[in-house]
């Protein structure tokens, strides 16, 4: 096979035999330029894939790691928040133990029973999951702990504060005091020379001379269960105080209250008088303990 150029610039014609063996030569050259050239070309732009390839990859690490310290970092301040929360809650518990020990000193209570220096015992079988060592310190575990001690330590303030709520209503309807402002003793409890025939009798009560008209004063709170006249007391008034207690106050010229009313320490009941078995303005005073009289000397003090 031959192949024909023309020349117009010098209007000549060349021929090229393909068969040549120098023409095949040329062109198997030709076509391996050209082979090795897209061969070349496609190496580079494999490398350069590869190279892009590689750089893609630690940039997602790179955005991984922004993340997980993002997270490292909420995950402290959780942390730090709950430390501080647990800091207060201690804080707290020492300032109860410290208020409920003086507490129980002031009121000389059994420091046994109202144990503000140590948690309360505690204990049980042990669990399955005993043996197994700690990994993190469980935060929230430890602030239900302290959430605990203070639901121990409310327990027992409510119960100290039982206690010294009963002791101050035990102190406020106690009998205590003289039933009038001004006086004298004229006739204590037990044996005594009747001032009426002469005779032993045993007198129930203590009697208080005073000025008649003045007031008759209640010795503790309490109820009026009677305010009228009863025999050999004239005009009495009968408070109950509850526990067992009651007082009289006997021979007054009139009363100040009914049954039913509730009464302070202190209030006036009645007016003194000398009704009644009485020789003079006196107030016989009477504390019962279970219906049965006793010596009022123990409740007026000096």
């Amino acid at each position: 096979m031959n192949l024909i150029f023309f020349s117009r610039r010098q209007g000549t014609a060349r021929h090229l035999n393909l068969a040549h063996p120098a023409t095949l030569g040329l062109l198997s050259l030709g076509a391996l330029a050209l082979l090795a050239s897209v061969f070349a070309v496609g190496v580079k732009v494999g490398i350069k894939g590869v190279s892009m390839g590689a750089m893609g990859e630690p940039a997602a690490v790179a955005r991984e790691r922004l993340e997980l310290d993002a997270m490292r970092t909420h995950l402290q301040e959780r942390i730090d928040g709950l430390a501080s929360k647990m800091g207060l809650l201690n804080a707290h518990l020492i300032r109860l133990n410290a208020l409920g020990k003086r507490l129980t000193q002031m009121a000389n209570l059994n420091s046994r029973e109202f144990d503000f220096d140590h948690d309360p015992a505690v204990g049980g079988p042990e669990s399955e999951a005993a043996g197994r060592g700690a990994e993190v310190p469980d935060l929230s575990a430890m602030i239900d702990q302290f959430d605990r001690r203070l639901d121990f330590r409310t327990t027992q303030f409510s119960a100290l504060e039982d206690v010294l709520l009963g002791r101050q209503l035990s102190a406020e309807i106690r009998p205590t005091g003289r039933p009038v402002l001004a006086g004298y003793i004229s006739s204590y409890f037990g044996e005594r020379m009747d001032p009426f025939n002469g005779e032993e009798a045993f007198h129930k009560g203590v009697d208080f001379a005073s000025e008649a008209g003045s007031d008759v004063l209640a010795v503790g709170e309490g109820v009026v269960t009677w305010a009228g006249p009863r025999e050999g007391y004239g005009i009495l008034v009968e408070v109950n105080h509850g526990n067992g207690y009651v007082t009289r106050y006997a021979h007054n010229s009139r009363v100040a209250v009914a049954p039913g009313d509730t009464v302070q320490r202190g209030q006036a009941i009645a007016v003194v008088g000398s009704t009644g078995r009485s020789t003079g303005p006196h107030v016989h005073f009477e504390v019962l303990k279970d219906g049965r009289q006793i010596d009022p000397m123990a409740f007026i003090g000096h």
